[in-house]
């Protein structure tokens, strides 16, 4: 990664409305040498100078190689990201998304829909290439397989991020049809790792450190992408940097020590809203179902957490717990999150028809950027 090198390969993958900097601290705290990076980026959103944008950029202080995932459509306006990101300092590397299924970005050529066009992916890597390199930041790349089976654009997408200038690519081994649905398709990630000389990064199924040595033992991959796996487990890092180590020491946290998690998030959490403690109580909601996933505590309080408006009412309800508790293993490596297929794939009027944009196309994306300037 330029001048840094990740010892451990592992990355937490950018998810939305997770991956702000209080839930990488917890993570990294637990796996120090790897890759951590923040939730998604709207382009146009940093170009606007939205309030929300602009704090999902903050890093903590402890976070020493930041890295930033930017998405967008429009090549001029990710350009124009990438450009604040470098001139403000905002990072040490850039990541794009071409990895998102959500039918509100696809069906305006956004996410997972715009590798289709070969032209339109290369013109945005190499705008950001172009501010980013320059600046010593390395760029790299979010994939998907395709749009469905019949429309597979994984390989052409590998080869033109390698050659604008990627240093790696992630492959996350589902199609936007599958959602987070079914398994990945391990087998195409190492497809990519006999086309590709530059690294590819693993993403799918991996809910344990188990998991995570088996995709690399499978598919040849320089490394693994962790989504859905670490939520509520921000240790699996540990896990994980465990086992590559050759490890068999694992994690496995009562639920005391659980609730002490929640509490220090929820402090680390009022801190990324400046003092806010309800928007972070808010914020702690769904990972408290994470976090209690498996554990005998009954949908009372489930449904306590939920109402607390306060730190201390979440360490109220924490001080309830019975602290020993054994950690559930019976579903420790089970998967975690959406799992649901996509019933059907949102993409532009004829998208599929070619390869490259048609000049309406590219006048009609441009002029309706999905990507707007509100979150």
């Amino acid at each position: 990664m330029g001048n840094h090198i990740v010892h451990t390969p592992v990355i937490l993958s950018p998810m939305a409305g997770v991956t702000n900097w209080p839930f990488r601290v917890l993570c990294r705290e637990y796996g120090p040498d790897g890759l951590y990076v923040a939730e998604m980026i709207t382009a146009r959103a940093l170009v606007a100078r939205n309030p929300k944008a602009e704090r999902l950029c903050r890093f903590d202080s402890s976070e020493k190689y930041r890295s930033l995932q930017l998405y967008g459509v429009n090549p001029s306006i990710v350009r124009q990201a990438a450009q604040i990101v470098v001139d403000e300092d905002m990072a040490d590397h850039i990541d794009l998304n071409f990895g998102c299924p959500v039918p509100k970005v696809t069906r305006k050529g956004g996410g997972s829909a715009l590798p289709w066009k070969n032209d339109l992916f290369r013109e945005v890597l190499r705008n950001v290439v172009k501010v980013a390199q320059p600046a010593g930041i390395p760029v790299t790349a979010k994939i998907r397989v395709g749009i469905d089976d019949n429309h597979t654009t994984f390989h052409d997408s590998a080869l033109i991020a390698q050659d604008e200038g990627c240093k790696f690519v992630t492959l996350h081994g589902r199609t936007t049809a599958q959602y987070y649905g079914g398994h990945a398709e391990w087998d195409k990630i190492a497809q990519l790792v006999d086309e590709l000389d530059i690294p590819v990064i693993g993403n799918g199924d991996i809910w344990s450190a188990e998991d995570a040595v088996e995709m690399v033992k499978e598919t040849g991959c320089a490394g693994v992408a962790i989504g859905r796996g670490c939520q509520g487990r921000p240790w699996l890092f540990g896990d994980i940097a465990n086992a590559f180590s050759g490890s068999s020491d694992r994690i496995n946290p009562k639920l005391g020590e659980v609730g002490d998690i929640i509490i220090r998030h929820v402090k680390l959490l009022t801190d990324f809203y400046d003092g806010d403690e309800m928007m972070a109580v808010h914020d702690l909601r769904k990972h408290v179902a994470w976090y209690l996933k498996g554990f005998p505590v009954g949908g009372g309080t489930r449904a306590a957490f939920m109402k607390c408006e306060s730190i201390s009412d979440v360490e109220a309800e924490v001080a309830k717990f019975d602290r020993n508790i054994e950690f559930p293993m019976a579903i420790a490596d089970k998967p975690r999150g959406r799992v649901r297929f996509a019933k059907k794939v949102h993409l532009p009027y004829n998208w599929l028809e070619s390869r490259e944009l048609t000049p309406q196309e590219r006048a009609d994306m441009f002029e309706d950027d999905p990507m707007d300037a509100s979150y």
